[in-house]
């Protein structure tokens, strides 16, 4: 395989019951043959809500469904022996495996602490009230039946910074917790929402107790000789300050078996922020391009009123195309979810399209775009959804494109408000393609791919247009798109039988 290409192997209301472990393993032979080249698997280990947890609300690293904790052995997506199964059957295809790690919180703890807190203004966190609160607080994480196997470490009040809920007196909110390492408030390098955005949920970790950051860095390196994964996918690293995740990726790098995939969620559709981010860690990541992603989203809401030729504008695969995994959904956008942006099922295979055919970055491809999901979640009013997500019926086509087709040097044709083309010109190994796509009428282009191409024929790869285009002298010809969709076009002699 010459394009890497990502699936995100889960979805938020992927069901309980042990399934995905086996499920990735059974399916892994066919994704390497369609051209997926790296699975990201959901966080692997145990989460407060024991088999019904996706995996965010981080208890135990160590329990990788091995334990009786938290209600169950096994996680939401099975126990230790089928993920270790799973695992070994996706290397043997020549997988990657990128694991899903939550370092920014706990959830969950064994004990409760007697603490002294400070309340916090929750719409600016630099409003910390001067008066310090005794409380009760779930801060003490044990693990009682894992009874120190792998790891000895404690934690305790003095490895947080903050929590949401105390008692004695009983309150919800946001509560900076009085130690060793807070006496400057909360860390700095984090994102500057809501004045600074340090904390998010639960336990909120502080990785300025040294004791802390090298736990993690001793589980980083448990984890890797445990499972043989090619990668990491970092969660919320807007709450986590830069500083620390340089280090850590830092030490990766030096006691990795081999060189690791590393992409950070950074959720900022402000470019800027990404492109800061990315500095403050010396480019050892890279990031998600939350920008491109509103951007799916506001072209599959607006239709013909969105002007295509500006799909790429104020992005990172515009700014730093070599530091961007390009995605199209994922399990926070996806319907009923915190950051809920879905892109309309007319416009994905021309998203997919854009970022799987391009050279320009990493792409992912979401699992329920690829094999469809039904859910039922309640709303924000309270009321009960039932969400359909199909399948994208050109996607396994777009997947195999991207391996045969996706080659050389790239011509953009981004000027027209609702017609816009690209062309791959191939190398000596490997045909190119020519997409052609639109978000309002038929859609038809003007490409050029020089004399030597003349006299040959091309055909839709993906099958919407049925007729055959041959190019003239010049190796010129029109190409055309259906009304609101994408065209694949190859020569015609290097069509798969």
């Amino acid at each position: 395989m010459h394009n890497p290409t990502l699936l995100q192997f889960f979805h938020w209301y992927y069901p309980d019951g042990g399934q995905l472990w086996p499920e990735a393993a059974e399916r892994a032979a066919w994704l390497a043959d369609i051209g997926i080249t790296s699975v990201w698997l959901p966080p692997c280990y145990k989460g407060e809500s024991g088999a019904c947890s996706p995996g965010y609300d981080a208890y135990d690293l160590f329990d990788l469904g091995e334990f009786d904790q938290k209600g169950a052995r096994a996680t939401k997506y099975g126990d230790k022996q089928q993920l270790l199964k799973a695992v070994e059957i996706l290397r043997s295809h020549n997988l990657g495996v990128l694991l899903d790690v939550v370092l920014n919180h706990k959830m969950g703890a064994d004990e409760k602490e007697r603490i002294r807190v400070n309340r916090v203004n929750p719409d600016n966190r630099d409003e910390i009230d001067g008066e310090a609160i005794e409380a009760e607080a779930w801060t003490r994480f044990t693990f009682p039946a894992r009874a120190g196997k792998y790891s000895r470490f404690i934690w305790d009040y003095k490895c947080f910074s903050g929590v949401d809920h105390i008692e004695n007196p009983d309150e919800n909110g946001i509560f900076k917790i009085i130690n060793d390492y807070t006496d400057d408030g909360w860390s700095e390098q984090v994102d500057d929402e809501l004045g600074n955005f340090d904390y998010l949920m639960g336990a909120n970790i502080d990785f300025r107790n040294r004791a802390v950051a090298e736990e993690l860095k001793y589980w980083a390196r448990w984890i890797m000789n445990e499972l043989p994964c090619t990668g990491f996918r970092l969660d919320a690293v807007k709450h986590i300050p830069a500083w620390f995740y340089k280090q850590w990726i830092t030490h990766i790098e030096e006691v990795a078996p081999q060189p690791m995939f590393i992409v950070a969620e950074y959720w900022s559709h402000d470019v800027e922020k990404l492109l800061r981010y990315l500095h403050q860690v010396d480019h050892k990541t890279q990031l998600f391009d939350a920008p491109l992603q509103l951007n799916f989203h506001h072209a599959s809401t607006r239709g013909a009123d969105y002007d295509l030729r500006t799909i790429f504008n104020a992005t990172l695969t515009e700014r730093d195309p070599f530091h961007a995994v390009t995605l199209v959904a994922n399990h926070d956008t996806q319907p009923l979810q915190s950051l809920e942006a879905p892109v309309e099922p007319w416009f994905k295979p021309l998203a997919y399209a854009l970022i799987l055919l391009r050279e320009q970055g990493v792409p992912t491809v979401f699992y329920p775009d690829l094999f469809g999901a039904r859910y039922q979640d309640d709303g924000d009013t309270g009321e009960q959804y039932t969400v359909e997500m199909p399948a994208v019926a050109e996607l396994e086509a777009l997947i195999r494109a991207r391996q045969r087709y996706a080659h050389g040097a790239q011509t953009d044709y981004f000027d027209h408000v609702n017609c816009i083309a690209f062309s791959r010109s191939g190398t000596a190994e490997h045909p190119g393609c020519v997409v052609v796509l639109s978000n309002g009428d038929d859609g038809e282009k003007q490409v050029t791919l020089g004399a030597a191409f003349a006299g040959s024929a091309w055909h839709d790869y993906l099958g919407h247009r049925q007729e055959e285009v041959t190019l003239d002298e010049s190796g010129g010809a029109l190409f055309y798109c259906n009304a609101g969709s994408v065209s694949v076009w190859v020569k015609a002699d290097t069509l798969e039988a």
